[in-house]
């Protein structure tokens, strides 16, 4: 079984008196299902699954009355077999937003409090419309990604404790034994060809096959566009379709801002006002990551977001790889991080920060100045450069110390490196120790 970080919260989450109920956010075949599923028999005597889209006949529980009293008899009546134990009971509502009324019947839930509920769903953000009133105050938001690098190396059943001396050294800024680094430099090269969908690592674990990796991943990505062809308004389904294979196209440049030319539009404003609405698309279905520039790189960050310039990251790094053609793979299990100018790289360095921060963000100023990351680490902003290549120079970071005193901290990630720091007090680190930051 795969062990998810998110359990974690559940558990914490379950503790609490008085709780809202929970709504996990996340794309398609993040694993949401399984680790809500695996939580819930762990946790409960009593469990009560729906599945919105694969037991539409549900849905009638959630017409009609929604108080609980009226609720609780519902379940009991379309679940017989089933007892509702008061305070140890929990009911997990899956692609809720299948069944607006269900969203709605959350606040009565929480308010009552005997039955614990989790819901999820992939698609939430294009449903908003059709829930008549959301539960506010009475439901929590969690977001659920794919499998990070460090969730990754438990499936490959590396001990914690080895993982825990990493992030000591990290932490203490001091070197790791050379045989250490290049097998933890293996496994990231690894994680970025596979990417963290749970059923591609257990299948990758299970066979031993790139070949099934592969197939796996392309089937993903049908799933994906599938779920446009069917859910997206038919004025934009094209748009939205050539938004989103345009994402490793816009990556592979040297300049990696989001470009609404590089789509199909000859008009940067022609483009931008036919496709915002993709971009949102895919954003809610959670696809897409994306990184804003900065105006200026000081702390409060998000004061100075500017959210017409941007970036555009794919969720899994596994998926992106699949996009290009087979050849790449070869390519990163022999060290060549620069292909498409570093695309990859930056791609899981994005996907990494994303689960632990609520906002990627970059600074460049006027194109001769780029800072892949910016983040605020506990009270200090911090520039992040990630080097794909053999060229060590770190001009952007020089630039930064030498122009932004708001800038306290310097990290730069590289893919053959071991720890320093060097006479400009520049952090080095070698890439995969992005799970530590």
């Amino acid at each position: 079984m795969l062990e998810r970080k998110i359990t974690e919260e559940f558990l914490e989450w379950k503790k609490e008196k008085n709780k809202p109920c929970l709504l996990v956010k996340g794309a398609r075949q993040v694993g949401k299902t399984f680790i809500i599923e695996d939580f819930a028999k762990n946790n409960y005597k009593s469990y009560i699954y729906i599945n919105f889209e694969l037991m539409p006949e549900y849905k009638n529980i959630f017409n009609g009355n929604l108080d609980i009293k009226t609720l609780i008899m519902k379940l009991e009546l379309a679940f017989p077999d089933i007892s509702i134990i008061p305070n140890d009971t929990i009911l997990f509502l899956d692609e809720i937003q299948a069944c607006p009324n269900a969203r709605v019947s959350l606040k009565s839930f929480a308010l009552d409090g005997r039955i614990d509920v989790i819901a999820s769903g992939s698609l939430l953000g294009l449903h908003y419309k059709e829930v008549r009133s959301y539960p506010v105050g009475y439901e929590r938001t969690i977001n659920m990604y794919p499998m990070d690098f460090e969730e990754f190396l438990w499936a490959l059943g590396v001990k914690k404790d080895i993982i825990a001396n990493l992030r000591d050294s990290f932490n203490k800024k001091i070197a790791v034994d050379d045989y250490i680094n290049k097998q933890f430099s293996d496994y990231f090269k690894l994680y970025m060809i596979i990417g963290g969908m749970p059923r591609i690592v257990s299948d990758y674990i299970a066979n031993n096959s790139m070949n099934l990796v592969m197939k796996n991943q392309k089937s993903i990505i049908d799933n994906y566009i599938y779920d446009i062809e069917k859910y997206a308004e038919k004025i934009d389904k094209p748009k939205i379709i050539n938004t989103f294979y345009s994402i490793p196209i816009q990556l592979a440049k040297n300049n990696k801002k989001f470009s609404y030319v590089s789509i199909l539009d000859n008009e940067i404003n022609s483009g931008k006002r036919k496709y915002t609405s993709s971009l949102e698309w895919l954003k809610d279905a959670g696809i897409i990551n994306m990184c804003y520039n900065l105006e200026n790189p000081a702390s409060p960050l998000v004061s100075n977001i500017r959210l017409d310039c941007f970036k555009l990251y794919l969720m899994d790094t596994g998926l992106l790889v699949s996009m290009y053609e087979n050849a790449v793979q070869n390519e990163i299990i022999n060290g060549n991080y620069n292909i498409n100018s570093g695309a990859i790289v930056e791609n899981v360095c994005a996907v990494e920060i994303k689960t632990r921060y609520d906002y990627l963000l970059y600074f460049e100023k006027k194109s001769k100045l780029e800072i892949d990351f910016i983040l605020n680490i506990n009270g200090v902003v911090t520039a992040i450069e990630v080097k794909s290549g053999n060229n060590k120079q770190a001009k952007s970071l020089n630039s930064i110390i030498d122009n932004y005193k708001t800038v306290e901290r310097y990290i730069k990630l590289e893919y053959d490196t071991n720890i320093y720091i060097d006479e400009k007090n520049i952090e080095h680190y070698p890439l995969y120790m992005i799970m530590f930051i």
